[in-house]
């Protein structure tokens, strides 16, 4: 066994029988570089990813490839779930020699950090031949990768720094406000498959960012373009093979532009903002088959072994078992038939041909409904049971702080939303978890948690999804304990992240190792950016507070980032969204009593600008005057805590949503 064999990563540990002499990132293994005077070979990955899988198999298990890496490089290997700062650094080096950039990653580096030369997944002959070059020009022109390394490195400082601020002018009329929605949206519809949804032809990644800020166009600004592409996309994604029509939940991304050939692994934070994509989808349209799909996609949350009886929420599930890609969830024709008959062969598209490498993936005819009829559901348990007794694809259990608190403020809402008290129940079971074991005796949260050891400092971003998690469970719970706790992570987030020369947060704290950059997370992407989610949770805690020192952070985020979102919308979707509703304010809206029907009207509406208070009251605008005998059992819509006439019953107060 390597130093990978007492890590807590799953990903880490797979690497500890390989006969290279890995580290982890550690200090101590840049020492070693410099005591032995060669250069660090860098291999991040994670537990799901197929080529990471092939690379190790094909490079890191064979023993001459092996001794190669060993006789001429420190070899350090990193978990990009648990170190994103990492991961965010080397990806910009590799994507600045490359053009582009994935997992594997492969660096190699100087003793200090630069980094002079990367890639991605290498065949076997090509990577030994890559080691046997850069080690020849270690030993006769190092100077040669020392004026790479330099130049290199400046590349990686400035592309993950905040964005330029000589992109526009931020007096132009078009980078705030309405007017960059609409511009983003243009964007984003002109890339748009107007056949299948989605971003491109192939692959094709669900972005649910992207298409939430798509839906706040609809919804808030009338673009029935944009609804139109969104219920597009949700639907083709619904009825494809992304889409776990047995047991719940969806595949990471399509490789097609139909949806229907996934690449099989599922991630915890793919599920938990696709299941609040579907559910605000419902909330908006009333499909019943949106609600389906959050109902089957946190049951497959919910179920073992995502969820981790006692803890919080595991990764991910790999895409292969067996060693071999999808063979979990694949299936014959005769099987089918045998285990649920030919009506259910007929109504999941499974043919004796198949329709991906001679096998069937269970998809649903575009446009066909979801919901099913007694007889296909009764053949779609007995399916889910003949697959329960396969080989599982491998876990990766460990508990992220980020991806976990993403899936309690999705329970949370849905929870509330559809009525559903089990919900909101495991929501507060892994927040409480979460307070309880990711937190050191200080009050610093950790970023990961497995089999009882949570290590590495949290980033800005585990940090501003904790904050948008508690604030979701007390609008869940009524409980104003989870208000002081997503102030208590607001504050940290500030005090530990704020950039005041930038004027956002950056992705590591003041008391985390020095790296050769800082990076500051912006680009939205296949999840939104940290400094996104920071400044839309930070807009709705001062809302919920009256506390204008969270506003005025997020004010600041968004006015650092109008010359970019003037310059290219589309490349920062979410923080657009969030731009407008920092435009156009927020509407607080407070049930005061006991009025269950009040607050069942507004969960059901789709008010992705509204904060919503009640239970039992706390110090703060929102509650002055309310408190009273002659208050209670009411509705108050709001807007800056200046309220209309108090609604009655749920007819009023729709229509004061609805204005």
């Amino acid at each position: 066994m390597n130093r990978l064999a007492d890590e807590t990563s799953p990903y880490l540990r797979q690497h500890k029988d390989n006969p290279v002499d890995w580290w982890p990132w550690c200090m101590e293994a840049f020492d070693e570089a410099r005591r032995l005077d060669r250069p660090v070979l860098l291999s991040v990955g994670y537990s799901a990813c197929h080529w990471c899988h092939v690379m190790a198999h094909e490079s890191f298990e064979d023993g001459p490839t092996a001794t190669a890496m060993n006789d001429g490089f420190v070899c350090v290997k990193v978990d990009r779930e648990e170190r994103p700062d990492v991961d965010a650094i080397y990806m910009e080096a590799v994507q600045a020699v490359t053009g582009s950039g994935g997992w594997p990653m492969t660096v190699f580096m100087l003793a200090d950090g630069r980094p002079f030369h990367g890639g991605t997944y290498y065949p076997r002959a090509t990577f030994v031949d890559l080691l046997a070059r850069i080690r020849d020009l270690w030993e006769k022109k190092r100077s040669d990768l020392e004026s790479a390394a330099e130049q290199l490195a400046g590349a990686v400082r400035s592309g993950t720094a905040l964005p330029s601020r000589n992109w526009a002018s931020t007096d132009d009329p078009a980078s705030t406000g309405r007017g960059v929605l609409d511009r983003a949206t243009d964007a984003l519809l002109s890339r748009f498959d107007t056949e299948w949804g989605g971003i491109g032809r192939a692959p094709k990644f669900p972005q649910p960012a992207m298409l939430e800020t798509l839906m706040q166009a609809a919804a808030c600004a009338g673009r029935l373009d944009a609804a139109s592409a969104l219920r597009t996309t949700l639907d083709s994604m619904a009825a494809g093979g992304i889409y776990d029509h047995l047991g719940g939940g969806f595949a990471r991304y399509s490789t097609d532009r139909e949806w229907l050939v996934p690449h099989f692994e599922k991630m915890l934070y793919d599920n938990a903002l696709l299941a609040r994509l579907y559910l605000h989808a419902w909330q908006m349209t009333g499909g019943d088959r949106y609600r389906q799909v959050v109902s089957e996609t946190l049951g497959y949350l919910l179920s073992p072994p995502v969820r981790i009886t006692g803890a919080g929420f595991a990764s991910a599930e790999d895409a292969d078992s067996e060693g071999e890609e999808g063979r979990f969830y694949v299936w014959d024709l005769d099987e089918v038939t045998a285990v649920a008959g030919t009506e259910a062969a007929e109504w999941y598209g499974v043919t004796a041909g198949g329709n991906w490498e001679g096998r069937n993936i269970l998809r649903r005819p575009p446009g066909a409904a979801l919901a099913r009829p007694a007889d296909i559901e009764a053949a779609r348990r007995a399916l889910l049971e003949r697959r329960d007794t396969r080989v599982r694809p491998g876990l990766d259990d460990k508990v992220l702080t980020e991806w976990n608190a993403m899936a309690v403020a999705t329970l949370a809402e849905a929870g509330a939303a559809f009525g559903e008290p089990e919900w909101i129940r495991v929501a507060v079971e892994v927040a409480s978890f979460m307070d309880a074991s990711l937190r050191r005796p200080d009050g610093r949260w950790l970023r990961s948690w497995q089999d009882g050891q949570a290590k590495h400092l949290a980033y800005a971003a585990d940090h501003a999804w904790l904050v948008e998690a508690f604030t979701r469970l007390y609008e869940a719970t009524g409980d104003p304990s989870w208000l002081a706790q997503a102030r208590s992570a607001a504050d940290s987030l500030i005090d530990l992240f704020w950039d005041r020369e930038g004027g956002a947060f950056a992705t590591t704290g003041t008391d985390a190792e020095s790296l050769i950059a800082r990076p500051v997370d912006t680009q939205d992407g296949a999840l939104p950016s940290a400094n996104t989610v920071a400044a839309g949770a930070l807009i709705r805690l001062a809302a919920l507070t009256g506390d204008e020192r969270y506003g005025g952070h997020a004010a600041e985020v968004v006015q650092a980032m109008t010359p970019a979102l003037a310059a290219a919308p589309a490349a920062f979707s979410a923080m657009v969204a969030v731009a407008e509703t920092a435009r156009s304010g927020l509407t607080e809206v407070v049930v005061t009593g006991d009025r269950p029907d009040l607050l069942e009207t507004v969960r059901a509406l789709y008010l992705p600008r509204s904060v919503l208070a009640w239970g039992e009251p706390f110090d703060g605008p929102l509650w002055e005057g309310r408190t009273s005998d002659d208050t209670r059992n009411l509705a108050f819509v709001c807007e800056g805590y200046t309220c209309r006439a108090p609604a009655p019953d749920p007819a009023t107060l729709r229509l004061q949503l609805a204005g």
